[in-house]
């Protein structure tokens, strides 16, 4: 599933190839897949509208319309959002796309169909429940700190909670725990502030060296030209069960927390 890395490299290459153009036809084929507010028809609100911005929250991708609309696409599992050129085959499972008047289009294409494009209202507060975003200067240490006090989650699955940080999934949770020492069940709110400083420095590196390579592609990520992330090549922990970790040389093992496959080392996570 496509997280934060991942889906900021997509916003980014979006925002170089489509901001700018005019939407001028629409294409449906699976009308569970576009959502819009109750009595506005999806397709004929966004003809004649530009992109006025590409932005990211959380998990989730925000096409700025001219109007003040928003289109936020979430990519759940399998979902894929990639530029097509004029003159380009139609790419396989897409149930929208987007023409523009240039002859380029945007195809939204979901395998497993759980993903959604959903159409915003200008005022609408979509991103209410959504937690701070970890690469900005409101995630600080001591913030971090005041979300893990009193809490007897264990830390893996309270950074999975979208609701207190945005963005970080199973892949990058297990990374930066790895990249702390910290044992991914421990008990949140025994971390600490010391564990909660290296934990909160090792989320952002991971993060920031996870998008300079493009996002992770160990299942079905592509960016928006359809290219594979570069960050599985770098990976400590995540899906490396039975291997060597890399820092002490014991065997990574994968348990499961929160219904999640979780990857870590019994030598170097205490």
């Amino acid at each position: 599933m496509p997280e934060l890395p991942e889906v900021e490299t997509i916003v980014r290459g979006l925002a170089h190839k489509i901001v700018g153009e005019t939407i001028a036809r629409i294409s449906v084929t699976l009308k569970k897949i576009a959502v819009a507010p109750k009595g506005i028809n999806f397709e004929r609100a966004l003809i004649g509208e530009k992109i006025a911005d590409v932005s990211r929250r959380g998990k989730y991708c925000v096409i700025e319309l001219s109007s003040g609309r928003k289109l936020v696409t979430s990519l759940r599992m399998t979902g894929r959002l990639v530029v097509l050129e004029s003159g380009d085959a139609p790419y396989p499972y897409t149930h929208v796309e987007l023409g523009f008047e240039s002859g380029n289009r945007l195809a939204f294409s979901e395998v497993r169909q759980f993903g959604r494009m959903r159409l915003v209202e200008p005022n609408e507060a979509w991103d209410g429940e959504l937690g701070v975003e970890p690469l900005t200067k409101a995630f600080t240490p001591e913030r971090f700190l005041s979300m893990l006090s009193g809490r007897t989650t264990p830390i893996k699955v309270l950074l999975l909670d979208q609701r207190r940080v945005a963005g970080i999934g199973n892949i990058y949770a297990c990374e930066a725990l790895w990249e702390a020492r910290i044992r991914p069940d421990r008990p949140a709110r025994t971390l600490t502030a010391p564990a909660t400083r290296r934990l909160h420095e090792a989320i952002v590196d991971v993060l920031h060296r996870a998008i300079q390579m493009r996002g992770t592609s160990v299942d079905d990520y592509v960016d928006a030209e359809g290219l594979k992330g570069g960050f599985q090549n770098s990976l400590a922990v995540y899906g490396r069960s039975g291997k060597p970790c890399l820092r002490c040389g014991r065997t990574i093992v994968r348990t499961v927390l929160g219904q999640r496959g979780t990857w870590w080392c019994g030598g170097c996570q205490r």
